[in-house]
């Protein structure tokens, strides 16, 4: 990879493969300042346990699947419970439907297809394709993703199927003075531009300097002088759900392609500078 980002300060609020996304940053010939936006607990033992037994006990009609990592820690945990046999089997007998490649790979690790796939990675996307299926009077199990998902309960209500929810695990916020120090950093300009490899980063983000009265501040920061990257079009549409406009995102969900999306953007920036500056220099010769 050329130095494309040489020069530029690129913060990186994902906890999770930190220091993989910042030798990028790195490669690249920018600065990678690791300013965390976001914690992930898995639920208790307890909680969980009784999610999968519901699971084994209803032996729904459709398996929702939201997120690889989801799907690994319902695995691991029946595992644990020695009910890990009994949960594959339920899996098996039902129709998957599953959002995002790594969800579809987790499976595919398992011997397991999905009926459903989405078709852009995004749960309007796995809506879309489970458009063509019947769902009154069927069964649903849905494994979240750290959030409720309204929006995908609602729609397969709306079609007449009981529906039940677990949730593997739940996004927390940071500690505050990491937030804070973000939210410094993006103010004051110490940061060209910031990543988010999900929505609950942005959303702690926003919260957080909404509490302090910073909101518009902070969304004026990003339509101006800071750049908000998405590591794909899921993160992207919640970013600009918040009210953030201009974001870069890649088409597909990597985080090389994100860097490299974010390079290609300050190249076509430096672009229309050069140009400006030799119209500039054409009307001064006038």
């Amino acid at each position: 990879m050329a130095k494309r980002l040489e020069g530029k300060r690129i913060a990186i609020t994902g906890p999770r493969k930190a220091e993989e996304l910042s030798k990028i940053v790195q490669n690249m010939g920018g600065t990678a300042l690791i300013r965390p936006a976001q914690g992930t607990v898995f639920l208790d033992e307890p909680e969980l346990g009784s999610g999968i037994s519901e699971w084994i006990r209803l032996k729904p009609e459709w398996s929702v699947l939201t997120t690889g990592m989801g799907l690994e820690a319902l695995i691991n945990a029946a595992q644990e419970m020695e009910l890990g046999e009994a949960f594959m089997d339920t899996l098996a007998q039902s129709k998957i439907a599953a959002r995002g490649y790594k969800t579809a790979n987790a499976l595919k690790k398992r011997g397991l297809a999905p009926l459903v796939r989405d078709d852009d990675g995004s749960t309007e996307g796995l809506l879309r394709q489970m458009e063509q299926y019947d769902f009154a009077g069927g069964s649903v199990l849905v494994q979240l993703h750290g959030d409720p998902a309204p929006k995908l309960v609602d729609w397969l209500e709306g079609r007449g199927a009981s529906v039940r929810t677990v949730l593997p695990y739940r996004h927390i916020a940071p500690p505050e003075e990491q937030l804070q120090q973000l939210l410094d950093d993006i103010l004051e300009r110490r940061v060209d531009a910031v990543t988010f490899t999900s929505a609950p980063q942005v959303r702690f983000l926003i919260q957080h300097a909404a509490a302090g009265g910073l909101e518009e501040a902070l969304r004026a920061s990003f339509d101006n002088e800071v750049v908000a990257v998405a590591v794909g079009k899921v993160t992207a549409q919640s970013i600009r759900e918040e009210g953030i406009d201009r974001v870069i995102a890649p088409r597909e969900e990597r985080m090389g392609s994100m860097m490299v999306e974010l390079a290609k953007y300050y190249a076509a920036s430096r672009g229309e500078e050069a140009q400006s500056r030799e119209v500039a220099q054409a009307e001064d010769t006038v």
